[in-house]
């Protein structure tokens, strides 16, 4: 394995002088399946939306497939996918509409969009249902297809911000199913989660995250050992002091993500 994400000295000062994110550094490994828990308010997303630019860093560097957020932002974002937490979708168009037009966006040839659409389709089992209205989808479909959105121009890196929140434990499963098979295909996957079981469940290492810095970094039995814990929820609570069930974000703060200390 190479480094294909490496972060150095990363920091993000909101006007006010909100410290999100303070000297943050590490390394996530090609084909890899990373995590990167916290509270909310410890950073990681601010850290997220950094590295695929929809947040502007303070200082710090951030270089993706050998590739500077600095100067090569385009072509950073021809190997990355990113679903966000919130599902944004167009109601009135069809799941196979919107695969056709992101994939045109990303300058692909119609063949090459069509054979992609077939097979991620046939990923997250959404093949009977593709030239239905998005706005009949349920939870779980919705979140397939945002996922097979952010792989239309096969991306070499997928950021997931908390992909299974709100699904029930089937339709949690089936993205698990779906994310597990994507990194064996050899793609390296980016993931936040609330989920303890999710974390310990897929990544191959994680890092926690809080106060704006990371806090410990490791596989899980690497984090188990170091922390002298029975699982990841307790090494959460000893490294962040926080229950991470219990987190809720202050929508009506300057930023969301920061928690007031």
């Amino acid at each position: 394995m190479n480094t294909i994400i490496e972060v150095k000295d990363l920091y993000k000062e909101y006007p006010g002088g909100t410290k999100a994110v303070q000297g943050v550094s590490f390394e996530v490994q090609r084909g890899e399946f990373f995590g990167f828990l916290g509270p909310n308010g410890a950073g990681k997303s601010t850290t997220m939306n950094m590295l695929v630019n929809l947040v502007k860093k303070t200082s710090g560097s951030i270089k993706i497939d050998g590739f500077s957020i600095d100067t090569d932002a385009d072509e950073i974002y021809k190997r990355v996918g990113f679903a966000m937490q919130e599902v944004g979708l167009d109601e009135t168009a069809t799941a196979r509409e919107m695969l056709q037009l992101h994939g045109r966006l990303y300058h692909m040839k119609p063949a090459e969009i069509e054979e992609q659409i077939k097979s991620l389709l046939k990923l997250v089992e959404l093949e009977k249902v593709a030239d239905r209205y998005a706005s009949t989808y349920s939870g779980g479909m919705r979140r397939r297809f945002d996922l097979a959105l952010s792989l239309i121009h096969k991306p070499s890196v997928l950021f997931l911000d908390e992909p299974t929140t709100g699904l029930d434990p089937h339709a949690r499963q089936l993205i698990w199913s779906h994310l597990r098979e994507l990194n064996k295909q050899g793609m390296t996957i980016f993931l936040t989660t609330h989920f303890m079981e999710e974390a310990e469940e897929l990544c191959d290492r994680i890092a926690i995250m809080d106060g704006g810095k990371i806090v410990t970094e490791g596989t899980v039995e690497q984090l188990l050992k170091k922390h002298k814990a029975k699982n990841l929820e307790e090494v959460f609570l000893k490294t962040t002091g926080s229950n991470i069930a219990n987190e809720e974000v202050n929508l009506k703060a300057s930023d969301p993500y920061t928690r007031n200390r």
